[in-house]
């Protein structure tokens, strides 16, 4: 089974006073910046120099390899109270076959929260509760049931 590392997530309540902690204070750097109007939210991804030495990109700033552990900061234009640790969001992995690893977890007893609907990605929790995203390396596999059609299960 491929599995690698690729970011963990947090939510912030001040983008660019979070950025400037990130980059001035810690001096990482930030490689990647998407705004979505439709969602109301931007992502800002960081990383470390000595890590982006290692790295290689494409032109959209997106690594062409996994490896480089980012911190992805997720602003939520519209504003919102985070509690319970709300504010930390998830730890991400690229793996080779995003439906074996979900039959091989589901066979294990652990709830498939967001099922890999679009061949691309799923969430599951570890069993402290902390919310895993599942990326299906290069493009999204083509849909296959029972995901297809499965609903999701609880929050992540």
């Amino acid at each position: 089974m491929s599995v690698e590392f690729l970011h963990s997530m947090i939510r912030v309540s001040d983008l660019e006073k979070t950025i400037r902690f990130f980059t001035e204070g810690l001096g990482l750097k930030e490689i990647r910046r998407i705004d979505n109007s439709a969602g109301r939210f931007t992502l800002a991804f960081l990383a470390s120099p000595e890590d982006l030495e290692r790295a290689q990109f494409d032109e959209n700033g997106t690594p062409l390899k996994a490896g480089v552990p980012m911190v992805e900061l997720t602003y939520n234009w519209d504003p919102e109270e985070y509690s319970g640790g709300r504010n930390f969001g998830h730890l991400a992995y690229q793996v080779g076959n995003i439906y074996e690893v979900v039959e091989h977890l589901a066979e294990m007893g652990v709830t498939i929260n967001r099922p890999p609907r679009d061949g691309h990605m799923a969430f599951v929790r570890s069993p402290d509760g902390i919310s895993i995203e599942l990326l299906q390396k290069g493009d999204a596999l083509p849909p296959k049931e029972p995901w297809a059609s499965a609903e999701n299960i609880g929050s992540w």
